[in-house]
């Protein structure tokens, strides 16, 4: 069983911003495991399904974004499953837009939500795909609670695409094969419009 955690806020207010990236790749993912709508468990939604014949739990906490880690240690508790078969997924300002950076263990880099993981789960080995927001011209508070420039969007769906089948290789095959093929690789093409199709579940 595995653990795919998005991060976000919860609210219309927050909806489509680029601190919520997280969210949008699990919608991505419930989308095309086409299993029941969420329910509302540990502080937050979930929704399970199956890749690759392993069991997934999709996890959408909604407890703000800086107090992210009590829905997920209340989640990891529930199932007893171990840290790394757990996968975060969030916003990164550190990496150009639409770079994915998958990574097994580090610091959180001022992530507030993955900070809040870490410290109530007590270790830094902690799988998390990154997704790059770039900084923008305004303070790092107002990009991420911006909302994608009309460029990006027609972007968004290719780069969703792209976070999605990554989460479903690192069920697959691991972290360390899904790190070896992702990172540092071009992820997305100028202007794209649609979003390619999924690797073989």
């Amino acid at each position: 069983m595995k653990l795919i955690v998005g991060l976000g806020n919860p609210g219309r207010e927050y909806d489509r911003t680029r601190h919520n990236v997280g969210f949008m790749v699990v919608d991505e993912l419930h989308r095309r495991l086409g299993t029941p709508g969420y329910r509302a468990r540990f502080k937050g939604l979930v929704a399970e399904g199956m890749i690759a014949g392993e069991k997934v739990i999709l996890l959408k906490p909604l407890t703000f974004m800086n107090v992210s880690g009590q829905s997920v240690a209340e989640a990891l508790r529930w199932y007893h499953l171990p840290v790394e078969d757990m996968l975060v997924i969030q916003d990164d300002l550190d990496l150009p837009f639409a770079t994915l950076r998958l990574r097994a263990r580090g610091s959180a880099g001022g992530h507030n939500g993955l900070t809040s993981i870490l410290q109530l789960l007590g270790t830094t080995e902690v799988n998390r795909l990154k997704i790059g927001i770039g900084r923008g011209s305004n303070t790092a508070h107002s990009h991420v609670l911006g909302r994608f420039t009309a460029e990006q969007e027609a972007e968004l769906p290719f780069l969703l695409g792209n976070a999605a089948d990554t989460t479903e290789q690192w069920v697959r095959e691991g972290v360390t094969v899904t790190m070896n093929q992702v990172n540092g690789k071009a992820q997305t093409a100028p202007n794209a419009t649609v979003t390619p199709p999924g690797l073989p579940r």
